[in-house]
């Protein structure tokens, strides 16, 4: 897929306004001299992403607003949704750069977090020509919410001639590889609890040769908005009593199939993998996958942190930053965020 790269443009003394992903896990910390509770960055592995890009922005000399989100608020302005804690961490990423949470003539500027405009999500007219305004140019280095029709995704390329940031170069090139000309047989493992993923399923036949179905997923099947087609290639697990793992007869029966896999392709946990007790079927499955020889790829942020605490996240050969962008992209090929990106801008006015 050829996007434009933003290393093709002449950027120099221009106002780039930069589409990240900092949608990036905080934790609450108190202070003990005030007992004040505050907020920080508990994974800054997504703002060291967008490093590259924002380093090759400042090369050229242009001035950089970001603009990201964070969490799901609805359109609301709630306080522990802030980008603050991550303006604080980027400062500390770029020493030698002067960040402001705000908009002013400095070097590089942090928006608050888009979604607590209902604009954004809505995709609306006013909320894009708004946004538009602050900018010569856009660069979209968010590929997680790629999958996503929101006003900083497809509606600022109608508006502002517009590139691709470098992590979502690397992310589509790799991908794309994988969907081409994969190693077979292609094993697909779907669980966490996000029923849009049932979605992908029925895109993935033909392509995948197992889809292994977990975490929560098997409960939501029977009242899914997404129907599932009956196929040999789909295997979906028994879940325990409480619903909260797979069960180890699963365990075993998915292990045999990753045993045999050429690419493997992971995103979400087997179950509620944070209590100890519920943490056995993600714990099994992640090793197995890590002992496999196939390439292996996982993507969002609950299977990338269940496999950080297991110690095995080294041992995957690619993380992508988004889960649901990441299946919608190898089931499709294409994802509405890029397509904008390969559409000219539409003049108006």
């Amino acid at each position: 897929m050829k996007l434009p790269d933003v290393r093709d443009f002449d950027l120099t003394g221009k106002t780039v306004l930069l589409r990240t992903d900092y949608d990036v896990p905080l934790k609450k910390v108190q202070s003990v001299k005030c007992k004040v509770q505050s907020w920080e960055v508990a994974d800054e592995t997504r703002i060291k992403d967008s490093l590259p890009t924002i380093n090759h922005l400042f090369s050229k000399q242009a001035k950089i607003i970001l603009l990201s989100h964070l969490g799901r608020p609805e359109g609301k302005v709630i306080h522990e949704m802030s980008l603050a804690p991550v303006a604080k961490k980027l400062q500390e990423s770029l020493p030698q750069t002067k960040v402001k949470f705000q908009i002013e003539d400095n070097e590089i500027t942090l928006l608050e977090n888009l979604r607590f405009n209902p604009g954004e999500e809505a995709n609306d007219s006013e909320f894009c020509q708004k946004l538009a305004s602050l900018g010569d140019f856009f660069v979209n280095d968010a590929f997680a919410v790629c999958h996503r029709e929101h006003a900083s995704i497809v509606g600022l390329p109608k508006l502002l001639p517009h590139a691709a940031g470098l992590d979502l170069l690397e992310e589509v090139n790799v991908l794309s590889n994988v969907r081409v000309s994969p190693k077979r047989p292609v094993v697909v493992i779907l669980g966490g609890a996000k029923e849009d993923k049932l979605g992908t399923i029925n895109d993935f036949l033909g392509w995948a040769d197992k889809i292994l179905i977990g975490g929560k997923l098997p409960s939501l099947i029977p009242n899914s908005q997404f129907p599932i087609t009956n196929s040999q290639s789909i295997m979906i697990a028994d879940l325990g009593k409480e619903g909260k793992d797979i069960t180890l007869e699963t365990i075993e029966k998915f292990m045999e199939i990753i045993k045999k896999a050429g690419t493997i392709v992971w995103s979400g946990p087997m179950g509620e993998y944070e209590i100890k007790d519920y943490e056995h079927g993600t714990k099994m499955m992640a090793q197995a996958v890590c002992e496999s020889t196939a390439f292996k790829i996982i993507g969002g942020g609950d299977t990338e942190a269940a496999l950080t605490k297991l110690q095995l996240i080294d041992r995957i050969d690619y993380v992508s930053s988004g889960g649901g962008a990441m299946l919608e992209f190898l089931a499709k090929g294409d994802l509405p965020g890029l397509k904008s990106l390969r559409e000219d801008v539409k003049m108006t006015g």
